[in-house]
């Protein structure tokens, strides 16, 4: 796995990567390659910043079933018992041209379906429904405005589809951010830095880079040739959706918006291996974990995203499921529970072989990127 992780760098189709393999919650072994800064020559490191992007959903989700043992809510709950502005929703028709072409939203979407993606919510850039104009038209993603008032632009849109129907990888996560708010009476981030990133001692975690700690924040790259983006070549590239991190903003983005190091997201997943509790700190209930990693999408719903082979693949409660392996994968990667950041930041956890992954790039787009693949197939054949 070394040796294939160095190869990605020596050919010039990563910056980075760090990477981190866990037996049970020991780390048996924690590696960096390449650089932090490709023009500096700055090695990568311990306590490199990353961007983190989608992997800030399972901190979320997490976030979110805390308040859900605490009696906040249950997960068929309709959103709009929470979030007024997300009643009485529009739904774009089968087939329409017409993004005003609606008709009323059959049943509420649900808590549990802001878990499971599948509320009927969309996320723009990935241009899969004609209501994804409007995400870009809006500037949904951008960093601008709060979550209340994110949700309350999202209600003024039809749904891309009636809840339920169909997984659409979407802004749910955002929404969902936005009701720990509501059920704790606190602000998203005061929250996660009270009852995770603090008991869990994540101290580099958050959704800005402090002044302090610019010099630790790794650079983010792309293909030189967007085009073919197998070949060779990298150039520096800025923040997806006007994002900078260097400063705060507004959008304290539950489904995309942390930075942190490998080390902090090694402690988060070490956690859930651990059952919901590492070095003396309980974040949840093993009972609650097992269902987070336990399918919630109605029969004959699975996971489709556009561009990316995710096959045999259900959704929990903020994590995939994979329903059988990959190839080159023992069977022991059945039920392996993953997500990871468009930036290439991945984690998974394999409950049948009692091991975990963590490996980290820096590259846009890195979500599904080889080397992840790779590296997950190497780790397998290794521990098991």
């Amino acid at each position: 796995m070394h040796a294939a992780m160095q190869r990605y760098i020596d050919d010039d189709l990563l910056s980075c990567v760090s990477s981190v393999v866990l037996d049970g919650t020991e780390v048996v072994d924690r590696n960096h390659w390449g650089f932090m800064d490709l023009e500096t020559r700055e090695p990568m490191r311990d306590g490199a910043i990353y961007r983190l992007y989608s992997n800030t959903k399972i901190v979320t989700a997490v976030a979110a079933m805390m308040l859900h043992e605490k009696g906040c809510f249950s997960l068929d709950d309709p959103l709009e018992k929470y979030l007024p502005d997300l009643a009485d929703l529009q739904v774009l028709k089968v087939g329409t041209e017409s993004v005003e072409d609606t008709e009323p939203v059959h049943a509420a979407p649900t808590v549990r379906q802001l878990f499971c993606h599948n509320a009927g919510f969309s996320y723009g850039f990935l241009q899969e429904s004609l209501v994804d104009q409007i995400y870009m038209a809006k500037s949904l993603l951008g960093p601008d405005a709060t979550l209340e008032e994110k949700v309350s632009m999202i209600g003024e849109m039809p749904l891309a589809y009636q809840p339920g129907r169909r997984w659409q990888y979407s802004m749910s996560s955002d929404v969902l951010a936005r009701l720990v708010e509501v059920w704790s009476g606190e602000r998203f981030s005061d929250y996660l830095q009270a009852r995770i990133f603090d008991p869990l001692g994540m101290v580099d975690t958050g959704f800005v880079v402090p002044k302090a700690k610019a010099d630790r924040f790794s650079t983010m790259y792309r293909p030189e040739d967007m085009l073919d983006p197998t070949k060779p070549g990298l150039v520096s590239t800025p923040d997806a959706f006007g994002r900078v991190y260097l400063e705060s903003a507004p959008f304290e983005s539950g489904g995309a918006g942390l930075v942190g190091t490998i080390g902090d997201y090694t402690t988060f997943v070490r956690m859930i291996m651990g059952g919901g509790e590492i070095d003396g700190a309980r974040i949840l209930e093993t009972e609650t974990l097992e269902m987070m990693h336990t399918n919630q999408l109605p029969a004959g719903v699975n996971v489709q995203l556009v561009n990316w082979d995710l096959k045999n693949t259900v959704f929990g409660l903020g994590f995939a499921i994979k329903l059988a392996p990959e190839e080159g994968e023992p069977d022991a990667a059945i039920d392996e529970y993953h997500w990871g950041g468009m930036a290439g930041t991945h984690s998974w956890m394999s409950p049948r072989a009692n091991i975990a992954g963590l490996v980290f790039t820096q590259r846009m787009p890195g979500f599904w990127h080889a080397f992840s693949h790779e590296f997950k197939r190497l780790v397998y054949q290794a521990m098991m």
